[in-house]
């Protein structure tokens, strides 16, 4: 009988396996890799096109021609599309990202004869009708409106402005640049952005031999444009000014954002700055948490993170805490920020993080697509898999010396980028 008044023995994490991709590249240029592993009669089938050079002029182009794929093309209306993927259970997707875009197709391995070319007709025939247009701005200036509201929104907003200025990283989009979309601009957009030179298709799930020439089959016939997708994107040049506050006297929370540009993923200390982070803020028990909620009680929750991005990065701390102790909220935040610069992390509190990082990584790999998403983030930041590995031994082998290292090396309150939007 099992003795369940002994905890089960604790092993470390030396290794991850990670379902290794197969890979292909189509004729159109297209790159395909796919994960096979399951026996469920599911596939995922994700279409990721890299963004197009941010346009100040027109900064929604790429948010709004991928969020519109699906309402019409020039044989199928938005409902058609719909029904079209209802009726076989399956789910049709599209996703806005700042680096890329994407289409995703979730389906049963036995009705993707019915489903492809459904998709096949959105990467080809988009048409972005006007009508469809019309309901589009008006819903986003609706949404818009009611997150202008929000403090914690209007702190994103403006840290982001800040830290990544006029790039597609820093936009914040207002009211008059969704009245500003034109139908003959998306259109341009999207016959020079969704094309297979610019594609990379992951499939994962139940992929044998008939299921990927399914696949790649269906879109044999899909051509490059005459004109290259331009994906270069803007240098950025973060802002002087450090301080921004916009006062609401009437508001009951006040919404705190600081942080400053960071290294991202394919940065060698990135890594070790996961460690750093969690130690701060990037889990529960985390010392800000520790802090300001439990001990001082100032709000319900506070983190801390770094936004890994293909061109730029940024370490944050995001909270509300109430309006009144604002200003003692921030001094707080300074002092673990210094804490970790002058004092060594304890082995007890480093022991902790590390178990609980290995831990969420081996969580996290629940099932083949959760693998074929590892593989994404390496692959878009220009690393290979053994990424991974690297990763794992430096949360296993780290130092307290060597956090306090990184904590000075990257950490400077003082060069902290402050955004404070309620009272303060």
């Amino acid at each position: 009988m099992l003795n369940r008044t002994v905890a089960p023995e604790s092993q470390a994490v030396n290794h991850i396996n990670l379902i290794e991709p197969g890979h292909a590249a189509l004729p159109n240029g297209c790159q395909v890799y796919w994960f096979n592993s399951g026996d469920q009669d599911l596939v995922r089938v994700e279409w990721i096109f890299n963004n197009l050079r941010f346009d100040k002029q027109k900064p929604l182009l790429n948010m709004a021609v991928n969020t519109m794929l699906t309402e019409g093309t020039a044989n199928l209306t938005a409902a058609q599309i719909a029904d079209s993927i209802d009726y076989y259970g399956a789910f049709l997707q599209a996703e806005y990202g700042y680096d890329q875009s994407q289409l995703t197709l979730y389906s049963l391995n036995r009705h993707l004869e019915h489903t492809l070319p459904v998709v096949v007709d959105v990467l080809t025939n988009s048409q972005f009708p006007q009508n469809e247009l019309d309901t589009f701005v008006r819903n986003q200036q609706q949404k818009l409106q009611v997150s202008l509201q929000k403090n914690d929104i209007l702190a994103r907003r403006a840290f982001n402005k800040a830290v990544y200025s006029d790039t597609i990283y820093g936009l914040s989009a207002n009211a008059i640049d969704y009245q500003q979309l034109q139908r003959t601009d998306m259109l341009s957009h999207f016959k020079q952005m969704y094309q297979p030179a610019n594609c990379t298709l992951v499939i994962s799930g139940k992929v044998d031999e008939a299921t990927l020439q399914q696949v790649t089959g269906a879109f044999a016939n899909w051509q490059n444009s005459f004109e290259p997708a331009d994906t270069t994107q803007p240098s950025i040049t973060p802002v002087t000014e450090r301080f921004f506050y916009t006062e609401k006297p009437e508001a009951l929370q006040s919404a705190i954002r600081m942080g400053l540009p960071m290294v991202n993923r394919s940065h060698p200390d990135f890594p070790a700055l996961q460690v750093l982070n969690t130690v701060l803020g990037g889990y529960f028990g985390s010392r800000l948490m520790a802090n300001i909620r439990e001990d001082k009680g100032y709000t319900y929750g506070i983190g801390s993170g770094i936004s890994s991005l293909k061109h730029g990065a940024a370490f944050f701390i995001a909270t509300e805490v109430g309006a009144d102790v604002c200003r003692s909220a921030v001094e707080e935040i300074e002092k673990e920020i210094n804490l970790l610069r002058s004092e060594l992390i304890s082995e007890e509190e480093l022991s902790l993080v590390k178990n609980y990082m290995q831990g969420s990584l081996l969580g996290s790999l629940e099932n083949v697509f959760s693998h074929a998403d590892k593989f994404k983030n390496v692959y878009f930041s220009g690393l290979g898999f053994d990424y991974y590995d690297r990763y794992t031994e430096v949360i296993k082998s780290i130092t307290a010396e060597e956090l306090q290292t990184l904590a000075n090396k990257y950490l400077n309150f003082d060069e902290f980028y402050k955004v404070i939007v309620g009272k303060y």
